[in-house]
C-alpha cells in the first residue's frame, strides 16, 4: 500500500489538498484534507490522472500503421512513460487490405504483449481510432488520396471484426455519398467523428443529430467558421452533445484560438489530442506518415508539398502548452483525461482518480514538469 499526498485533481475537476491511497493495481481511496496537513513539498506537488490520448499515429520512431507487435509495444511504452497511460492509436487512409492487417495486428498485440514492469499492453492500449478512408479528397490533409473511398458499412464491420471490437472512433466526412446513411445505421455500434470534410453547416448539423457527436482536430482539414458559413465549427458549437478535438502543439492552432475555443465550447466538451507521428521523441530528420515522406524540424512536421503532417509532440507536452497559452490548468487536465475517456466510452475505467479505478497516476511539480508516472500501481517513470 502507498499513500500519496499533494494537490489532488479530484472528481470536482480542480486541484484540492488531499491524498490518494494505492493498494496493488487499484486506487483504494481518494480523500480531501486540510492544506496545513501537507508538507511544503507535498503542497507543491500536483497529483492527476494518467492522460488519455484517443488520436495519435506514432512516436519513438514507430507508426501504428507499421502493423507489427514491435511497433505497438514501442508506441505504448513511450506514451506510458511520458504520462499518457491510456491510448487509442489511429490508422491512416490506406488500402482495405492494409487496414485489415493493421487492425488485426493491433488487436493481437493488445491481447499478448507485456510492457515494462509487467504492465499488460491491453491495459494501456484500449482502442483504435479509424482516421480514414471515409473522408473528403479536397480536405485530405496528410492522408493518401489514392485510398480514399466512399463510406461502406460492410468494410467498416470487416475492420471491426479484424480489430476484435477495438475500433472506438470512426472519422467520416458526412457530405460524402453514403456517409449519412452509415452514421444513422451504425451509431449504436460505432462512434463517429466528423473529419477531413468540406461539409456545410446544415449537413454537419444533420450528422450530429444522427449521432456523430465528435469532431476530429477542430479547425484542421475543414472549412473555417465565418459569419455566413458557420460550417462544422458552428454546428459543433451549437450541439451540446458534441465534443471537439484540439491539437495544442503550438503549430496547428494559434494560442488565441485555443483560448477562445475553450470559452465557446466549455471545458466539458474539449478533448486535447497529440495527433503525433513517429518523429515524436526523436531527433529532427526524415520520417514517414501513412507511407508518405515527412520532414520534421522541432515541432513542425511537413509533407513534401508543405502540408502539416500530424504533430511531433506528445499529449503531456500539448497539455502543458495549452496551459502556457492561457487555458486554466484545471481545464487543460480535464481535456486530456476525463473528456477523452468519455468520448470513446472509457469513462468508467480511466480519466479520473476514483476509488476502485486502476491506479494510473501522474505526479508533477508546480510548472507541470513530470515527476513520476504510476501505471496500474507500479512506478514506470521517476524523476529521482
Amino acid at each position: 500500500m502507498r499513500i500519496i499526498r499533494g494537490m489532488v485533481y479530484t472528481d470536482r475537476m480542480y486541484f484540492e489538498p488531499g491524498e490518494v491511497v494505492i493498494d496493488g493495481e487499484r486506487i483504494e481511496n481518494v480523500a480531501r484534507c486540510e492544506s496545513d496537513v501537507l508538507t511544503e513539498k507535498e503542497a507543491q506537488t500536483y497529483i492527476l490522472p494518467g492522460l488519455v490520448d484517443i488520436h495519435f499515429h506514432g512516436c519513438a520512431g514507430y507508426d501504428f500503421c507499421d502493423g507489427t507487435a514491435e511497433a505497438v509495444r514501442a508506441i505504448a511504452s513511450y506514451e506510458m512513460t511520458h504520462g499518457t497511460t491510456t491510448i487509442c492509436p489511429a490508422t491512416m487512409t490506406l488500402s482495405e487490405e492494409q487496414l485489415l492487417g493493421i487492425c488485426a495486428a493491433g488487436a493481437e498485440a493488445a491481447e499478448k504483449e507485456v510492457l515494462t514492469e509487467g504492465i499488460a499492453l491491453k491495459d494501456v492500449m484500449r482502442g483504435i481510432y479509424l482516421e480514414g478512408p471515409f473522408i473528403s479528397e479536397e480536405k485530405k490533409g496528410a492522408q493518401n488520396p489514392a485510398y480514399i473511398r466512399k463510406p461502406d458499412k460492410e468494410i467498416l464491420e470487416k475492420l471491426q471484426q479484424a480489430a476484435k471490437g477495438m475500433i472506438r472512433m470512426v472519422a467520416i466526412a458526412p457530405e460524402e455519398d453514403g456517409a449519412m446513411e452509415l452514421i444513422k445505421e451504425s451509431t449504436g455500434a460505432f462512434r463517429f467523428s466528423i473529419a477531413h470534410t468540406c461539409t456545410d453547416y446544415e449537413t454537419a448539423k444533420a450528422a450530429m443529430e444522427a449521432g456523430a457527436h465528435h469532431v476530429t482536430h477542430l479547425y484542421n482539414a475543414m472549412p473555417p467558421f465565418t459569419h455566413r458559413k458557420p460550417g462544422v465549427i458552428g454546428a459543433a458549437a451549437e450541439n451540446k452533445e458534441t465534443k471537439v478535438e484540439l491539437i495544442c502543439d503550438g503549430i496547428h492552432v494559434h494560442a488565441c484560438a485555443v483560448k477562445v475555443t475553450f470559452k465557446i465550447f466549455g471545458a466539458e466538451r474539449m478533448v486535447l489530442i497529440s495527433d503525433s507521428m513517429m518523429a515524436t521523441g526523436m531527433e529532427d530528420g526524415e520520417y514517414a506518415l501513412g507511407g508518405q515522406p515527412v520532414t520534421v524540424k522541432g515541432n513542425l512536421a511537413l509533407l513534401q508539398d508543405g502540408t502539416i503532417a500530424g504533430s511531433a509532440t506528445n499529449l503531456y507536452d500539448c497539455m502543458r502548452t495549452a496551459i502556457r497559452m492561457g487555458v486554466s490548468k484545471e481545464e487543460a487536465v480535464r481535456a486530456a483525461t476525463a473528456n477523452p475517456a468519455q468520448a470513446v466510452g472509457l469513462e468508467k475505467e480511466c480519466g479520473m482518480l476514483l476509488a476502485g479505478r486502476r491506479a494510473d497516476i501522474l505526479l508533477a511539480d508546480r510548472d507541470f514538469a513530470l515527476l513520476e508516472v504510476i501505471k496500474s500501481g507500479r512506478v514506470v517513470k521517476s524523476a529521482q
